[in-house]
């Protein structure tokens, strides 16, 4: 169990957290103390996500949301935005779309921080077609 330490940074108005990264490969090299501590009250380093919504849409007249999900990775992104676009394809019209997001550490996710970068589409040899969206 690990024990909250408090911040000498902001006279222990907040709390430290301990955010490790790769602790199994850290212990091999003998380098397990180098993890990272962040105050959640402090203005630190900021911790940037960013993840890459991908949504499957099938149009009959209106544009009704099909398969979705997010990934961390642009590429499996759209790998699975591919796939689930060529299930759909051949029961009707279907396009998808690739959002990119950007969550800061500890906020929720608005709108500002969202763009399409992606649109797809399926041709008619079967190939989907990815098209980049410029704002």
């Amino acid at each position: 169990m690990t024990t909250p330490v408090k911040c000498d940074e902001c006279d222990g108005r907040g709390w430290k957290i301990v955010t490790r990264r790769g602790c199994v490969a850290a212990m091999g090299l003998h380098m397990e103390l180098s993890a990272r501590e962040d105050c959640l009250y402090c203005e630190g380093t900021q911790q940037v996500v960013e993840m890459f919504e991908w949504e499957v849409f099938a149009t009959a007249g209106i544009d009704d949301l099909g398969p979705c999900g997010i990934s961390s990775g642009q590429a499996t992104a759209m790998d699975t935005l591919r796939t689930n676009l060529l299930r759909m394809a051949p029961n009707g019209v279907a396009w998808g779309r690739i959002t990119h997001r950007v969550y800061d550490f500890g906020t929720v996710p608005d709108d500002w921080s969202r763009r399409v970068i992606f649109r797809a589409t399926v041709d008619p040899a079967g190939s989907v077609r990815f098209k980049r969206v410029t704002s």
